[in-house]
């Protein structure tokens, strides 16, 4: 036999040979009660070849044909079954007032963070992540709803409750098969819906034997130290509560770092043989800047002796004691040794050193420093848990871990503790990614992300459809390695908290790659321009300086194009705004 023929024959019988497989894969094609188009399939390139080659009988032609194109639909289906994975899981981690410069990941200057060094090695860090509310309750809701506060409608902490009936991600994602889960701090004041599991802690929640509210809306107590807690509640879901054979998101909340910073007994002593530089802007004056100066969260100023710093003595008042006693009161009498073993030399001390001005100020920034720090321990501890179990049972490969931040927090810059401003320190907050397997990015992604994102980019990666209405857009993209040339050059802004705690009046505004405008409104008519690339500290108020005319004129242009595109009611208007 000619070798050509030869070939061909044997090509032949090795499709004969896989005939059941095909009329199995036929009937479930249901190919055999449709009339079968040659031209519309792809034959394997070497049978086209040995059929032109060899000139063979057109009835031998379209029988090899067939039965050829056929085996290319085994073919690629039997790739398509071993190549396609699982879907994938998602572990999502979101702590409360966590700020960049305090994971070494991200700054090497304070404190080292090995678990969540493990999370950015492993996969990605985003350079430019920020919110678009800063502040707990409105940060959250744009990030279960993919939208701005002007559309989710949760404007502030003090005001507004979560409508629980509209559209969510983990809502989206059970409709494609995925079981949801949330545990730790929900913040929005109606009960979660959208979860196949959670449990919450009410409000802000408790550091030391928190209550927690069950699905069955029963509120239980439990021994020990939240953060603690609710990571053993994460786990006990991933092992014991959901179904193996389906794909999950677990959203883990954490009430750390939030405000007043209450360490672990275990981690108490850590950290105390640091000092901290001052940040260069801590005795700001706020020239240029009134409504920064009209704020009150000031550490000299505002930050409380004993609620916050912990100077507990017979008889010392202030406005917060009694807050800071309820907490006290939660802990078990070993708990509550441990505490007063340790605070109690630090506060005679202080007491008898009486220190006033610069002195007193630098004294609370340290203290402030080392139990902030001491709170972010037991986070980077417990991330390590939830890693080291995903490990242990070979969900890792499979699954796409989260950390990120409500929002930013300052430490000490203008000196200030706390949130809320457009500025850099509270807007910006920590994004860092775990890659599953067949992700292979890794490294810095510096394109401009924002919390609305996380929603689509979850709903991408589980292959459930996008709402039109969502304002995010996924992240996969940057996760695949890809710069589209059409990702966003600007963010937008809008907080809308006041008159409230800290008196950090409303704003909004827009941000670029190299320029931020701010405007501050309701009863303040006020303006602020900064370049980020000469002045990243936000120092300098530009606005109204005739050479920065045209660039804001430009941010004026965008501010308005993303109010109207998010559809924000409150805008600012061009022509009032030249009056």
């Amino acid at each position: 036999m000619p070798e050509g023929h030869r070939a061909t024959a044997i090509y032949f019988r090795h499709l004969l040979l896989i005939r059941v497989e095909i009329e199995n894969i036929v009937n479930t094609l249901a190919i055999c009660r449709h009339t079968f188009y040659i031209s519309s399939l792809s034959l394997p390139c070497n049978l086209n070849k040995l059929i032109i080659m060899e000139n063979l009988q057109s009835n031998l032609f379209y029988s090899l044909a067939g039965v050829a194109a056929v085996a290319s639909l085994a073919s690629c289906t039997n790739k398509q079954k071993t190549t396609e994975q699982k879907p994938l899981n998602i572990v999502y981690i979101m702590t409360d007032d966590h700020t960049a410069q305090m994971m070494s990941c991200y700054d090497t200057r304070y404190m080292e963070t090995p678990n969540l060094d493990r999370i950015a090695a492993d996969g990605v860090r985003f350079t430019q992540s920020f919110v678009a509310n800063s502040l707990s309750g409105p940060s959250r809701a744009c990030m279960i709803t993919g939208k701005h506060s002007c559309a989710n409608k949760f404007y502030d902490n003090t005001t507004c409750v979560f409508d629980s009936s509209q559209q969510t991600f983990p809502k989206l994602l059970q409709k494609v098969g995925y079981q949801t889960a949330l545990v730790g701090k929900w913040h929005l004041e109606s009960l979660p819906s959208g979860f196949n599991y959670w449990q919450i802690v009410p409000g802000q929640g408790d550091y030391y034997n928190p209550a927690f509210i069950t699905q069955d809306n029963d509120t239980i107590q439990k021994h020990g130290y939240i953060t603690n807690l609710i990571t053993d509640d994460a786990i006990d879901w991933m092992e014991n509560k959901r179904d193996p054979e389906k794909p999950f998101c677990l959203l883990i909340h954490h009430k750390a770092i939030h405000r007043n910073w209450m360490a672990d007994t275990c981690n108490l002593a850590l950290y105390e043989d640091k000092t901290f530089p001052l940040p260069d802007n801590f005795f700001d004056d706020y020239e240029g800047r009134p409504a920064a100066a009209a704020q009150e969260m000031s550490i000299v100023k505002d930050m409380d002796m004993i609620y916050d710093l912990k100077m507990l003595r017979p008889n010392e008042k202030s406005r917060l004691r009694s807050l800071y006693e309820r907490f006290l009161g939660r802990m078990d009498e070993g708990q509550r040794a441990a505490w007063d073993k340790f605070y109690a030399p630090i506060i005679d001390d202080f007491y008898k050193q009486n220190l006033t001005g610069k002195e007193l100020a630098n004294w609370k920034f340290q203290r402030y420093m080392r139990d902030y720090m001491k709170t972010v321990k037991s986070l980077d501890d417990n991330v390590g848990r939830v890693l080291d179990y995903l490990k242990e049972k070979g969900l890792l490969d499979n699954t796409l871990v989260v950390y990120t931040s409500d929002q930013g927090f300052y430490m000490g810059e203008h000196g200030w503790f706390d949130k809320r401003f457009m500025y850099e320190e509270s807007m910006r907050t920590p994004l860092i990614m775990r890659l599953p397997k067949g992700f292979d990015r890794r490294g810095d992604i510096t394109e401009m992300v924002q919390n609305i994102d996380y929603a689509p980019t979850f709903l991408e990666l589980a292959g459930a459809e996008i709402p039109a209405d969502i304002h995010g857009v996924s992240l996969l993209p940057l996760l695949k390695g890809e710069h589209p040339k059409d990702w966003r050059k600007s963010l937008y802004y809008h907080f809308y908290e006041y008159p409230a705690e800290h008196m950090v009046k409303r704003h909004y505004g827009v941000r670029t790659e190299r320029y931020k405008l701010i405007h501050f409104y309701n009863d303040i008519n006020w303006w602020e321009l900064y370049d980020m690339q000469a002045d990243p500290s936000e120092m300098h108020n530009l606005y109204g300086e005739a050479e920065y005319e045209p660039v804001v004129k430009e941010l004026k242009d965008e501010l308005l194009k993303l109010q109207e595109q998010y559809n924000d009611p409150v805008r600012f208007s061009p022509e009032r705004d030249k009056e």
